[in-house]
């Protein structure tokens, strides 16, 4: 009898359903690409904050430590004088906008461009470490906001086929709240784990080049095993309406019980945007034929992401016939 009840066992949800599903959901509510677009245009041709000026207050500072015998420190950062430089040219504070677990996807984050069709972006400098602080903080908070606004629109197409810009209003700002304490969670998170690991690399640098790389990315592979499981931590508050621990407690759920299927979702995800990504860069920043890498990029990765909401649906739905199927499948059988 129970052998026969095996093979009424669901099988996991399709890959490439979700996928196709995704991409169909993004081409209906076409609109919503306008968000990653608006924040590249924002990257690219909007103000930059740059933090030269801050580097080069460091470097004069650098230069006071060798001459009071602070050798070892000054060593230190003049041995990596070519990132700090790379740092001071391009880096644009206005890219922390691109946030994670939740957050509007950016091309430009990444790409850091310094040039613009016609010559240059106005650039705004960072006086003060406070003032990197605060405005990394509030650049932090807002694309939190927004990435929570551009998600719900995000899963309401591809779960319902179109998306009710009022209800999703009246519903952001409960969403919010919750994308911002799962925020807070992935930041203690991250501090617990990068101080003893840090302690690790510095104690395996001892023992030999060789050995302290493979120990290394050892150490790698192990904490993304352990931080696969919160995925989709996210989805839950969107897909669902449910709190940040209850999301986080159904992730743990889902990729335990499907990790193969959604292992091979995560990696079609990153090899596919990786992958376009190269293309969307070919053209130069300061090109306007950077908009087509924009705008390709935008469609790619909204289609991605809602195929990630049907895909959770869906593993959702399965776990949960799965577990009653074993529940009664565990009970027992009544006596004929």
């Amino acid at each position: 009898m129970k052998t026969n009840k095996l093979t009424e066992l669901p099988p996991p949800p399709s890959l490439i359903a979700a996928l196709m599903a995704g991409f169909d959901a993004i081409t209906r509510s076409i609109v919503l690409i306008l968000f990653p677009v608006a924040l590249d245009l924002l990257l690219w041709l909007g103000p930059h904050l740059n933090i030269g000026r801050l580097i080069d207050e460091y470097w004069r500072q650098v230069s006071a430590l060798s001459e009071l015998g602070a050798a070892e420190s000054a060593e230190f950062f003049q041995s990596n004088q070519e990132l700090w430089t790379f740092i001071s040219e391009n880096m644009n504070i206005m890219a922390v906008l691109r946030t994670y677990p939740v957050g509007i996807p950016s091309l430009m984050a990444s790409r850091l461009p310094t040039s613009i069709p016609g010559g240059e972006p106005s650039v705004l400098y960072l006086a003060s470490g406070i003032s990197l602080v605060a405005v990394s903080v509030i650049l932090t908070i807002t694309g939190l906001v927004l990435g929570s606004l551009y998600y719900l629109g995000v899963a309401e197409a591809a779960l319902s086929n179109e998306v009710s810009w009022l209800a999703t209003l009246k519903t952001w700002p409960r969403v919010t709240v919750q994308v911002l304490l799962l925020a807070l969670m992935f930041i203690v998170l991250f501090v617990a784990i990068s101080i003893p690991a840090s302690c690790m690399i510095s104690a395996l640098v001892l023992t030999g080049p060789t050995i302290s790389r493979l120990a290394v990315l050892v150490m790698l592979a192990v904490l993304i095993w352990l931080i696969f499981p919160l995925v989709l931590s996210a989805h839950g508050i969107f897909v669902y309406g449910n709190n940040m621990f209850a999301s986080v407690k159904k992730s743990l759920t889902l990729t335990r019980m499907t990790f193969p299927t959604t292992s091979l979702l995560f990696l079609a995800v990153v090899t596919i945007s990786q992958g376009l990504d190269i293309v969307w860069r070919i053209p130069a920043e300061d090109s306007w034929f950077t908009l087509v890498g924009i705008f390709g990029h935008a469609f790619v990765t909204t289609g991605l992401l809602s195929a990630t909401f049907i895909y959770y649906r869906n593993a959702d739905r399965w776990v949960q016939r799965v577990q009653a199927y074993w529940s009664q499948l565990s009970s027992p059988q009544p006596k004929t």
